[in-house]
């Protein structure tokens, strides 16, 4: 190639907003563009000639280097998601799409290699992280959010709060966040699950026992009330403890005091009490399960926990942490889940909440080597699922698209309680494009809501 030819090159190579390098046989860097080096921070003078994990030092450089792997197999990368070390020695996000150089007989020369500077990507996806999270909880649902409202000004207090939701709502998130924005935060946060421990033992954990109270204490044993002081103490399960142990509990909510088994000695407690329960204590209250008395002690502040069902339009902020966090623990490049897997997630019940959602992308990590999560990574029932959703109906008529769309719309329409302001938001959709559908799919909207938009 002459000279006239490498400068035009070279002109059209920094004219790229993308960073460029090439490659010869060895992994040796032939030419580095405009754009690398300001990605990288490394001038071009200092690459070329170099071996390319030398100037990158990408994640994955050691083991699994995309470039090595397109010019032994042929098979070209696209758009793979990895992290660089620049000159600085930060780690900057990148996106990466490799392909063969081949000469003008069609013999392979060398590599090239794009790659694209995710930072500001990384930064909006952060920011949108935290304007939908609060402490560790995630999500943009409007009860949510009512709820975050409500935990800031109550964790300041010393006020007995009550979670009530199903299992894997994320009650445990929520009082590790009432903990840590109280005064008390610096004290210890311990948890018993109640339901998990019969009676005497529960007796025996909460409260301790002095030396001789039976036939296995040689020696004290403070209980967790005694471990908590000066912090909080979460009640997990509350609902499932025995009438006696409900009595022995009302008295450490009146008078801050109680006695470890086999001691006549009273002791002080000054623990914030935080209980949580995926039952109607009101329904035990009525039934004769649950004390009156100590249900109105407990349930000075009462915070109910929607379940994922409720909060669908979560789904897709979950399921992206959940993805990051797995990849990140088992060191693998998951760029996330493909349309088709989303849907499948949408349209799930999830009776098992977002702990169940959590378990689905775990496993779907596992079987995934890289790249997008797709149908064949779930689990099994949400594949025998999916595959009874598209099995032909003999003897039902297919639902048309009308159908379909008409159905998501009212669905969305009855989750923002026929607010039409609230749903378009939802949409991403303009209120009068929303208005327009409605008309144009025949829905009819309640008496108290055909004049609301706000």
């Amino acid at each position: 190639m002459d000279s006239h030819v490498k400068d035009q090159t070279q002109i059209i190579l920094d004219s790229i907003g993308d960073g460029v390098f090439t490659v010869d046989a060895e992994l040796k860097i032939t030419s580095f563009n405009h754009s690398a080096e300001k990605i990288t921070g490394i001038k071009k003078e200092e690459a070329v000639g170099r071996q390319c994990w030398e100037v990158f030092r990408a994640s994955i450089c050691e083991k699994r280097c995309s470039l090595k792997h397109t010019m032994s197999t042929g098979r070209p990368v696209v758009n793979q998601a990895i992290y660089i070390v620049n000159l600085r020695g930060d780690q900057i996000p990148i996106s990466i799409s490799t392909a063969l150089l081949k000469d003008e007989h069609g013999e392979v020369i060398g590599g090239v290699e794009t790659f694209r500077d995710l930072s500001i990507v990384t930064e909006l996806r952060k920011e949108l992280t935290r304007r939908h999270s609060f402490q560790d909880v995630i999500s943009k649902n409007k009860e949510m959010q009512r709820l975050f409202g409500i935990l800031e000004q109550v964790s300041e207090s010393d006020a007995t709060i009550l979670l009530e939701g199903e299992s894997g709502t994320g009650k445990g998130l929520f009082a590790k966040a009432i903990h840590t924005l109280s005064p008390r935060k610096t004290g210890p946060l311990i948890t018993i699950t109640c339901g998990s421990l019969p009676d005497t033992l529960l007796e025996s954990e909460l409260f301790g026992y002095e030396k001789g109270a039976h036939s296995t204490a040689f020696k004290d044993k403070p209980g967790r009330l005694a471990i908590a002081d000066g912090g909080t103490l979460f009640l997990d399960e509350i609902g499932d403890i025995s009438p006696a142990l409900q009595v022995r509990l009302l008295r450490v909510l009146q008078d801050k005091t109680y006695e470890p088994l086999g001691s006549t000695k009273s002791l002080k407690t000054n623990v914030r009490i935080v209980a949580a329960t995926n039952k109607s204590l009101d329904k035990l209250v009525e039934e004769g399960k649950f004390r009156q008395d100590l249900y109105y002690r407990i349930n000075v502040v009462k915070l109910v926990l929607p379940p994922l069902q409720e909060r669908k339009e979560d789904i897709p902020l979950l399921v992206e942490h959940f993805v990051r966090k797995f990849a990140r623990l088992s060191g693998k490049e998951i760029q996330g889940l493909s349309p088709e897997v989303m849907s499948v997630l949408m349209a799930h019940d999830f009776p098992g909440n977002i702990r169940e959602l959590e378990n689905i992308v775990e496993y779907a990590t596992v079987v995934c080597k890289n790249g997008l999560i797709r149908i064949e990574h779930l689990p099994d029932y949400l594949k025998k699922s999916k595959e009874a959703k598209i099995q032909p109906s003999t003897d039902e008529k297919k639902p048309s698209f009308k159908d379909v769309e008409r159905g998501y719309l009212y669905e969305a329409l009855t989750r923002n309680q026929w607010n039409r302001s609230a749903t378009a938001a939802e949409m991403g959709i303009h209120p009068t494009t929303l208005w327009r559908k409605i008309k144009r799919l025949d829905i009819s909207l309640p008496n108290s809501a055909s004049s609301r938009q706000e």
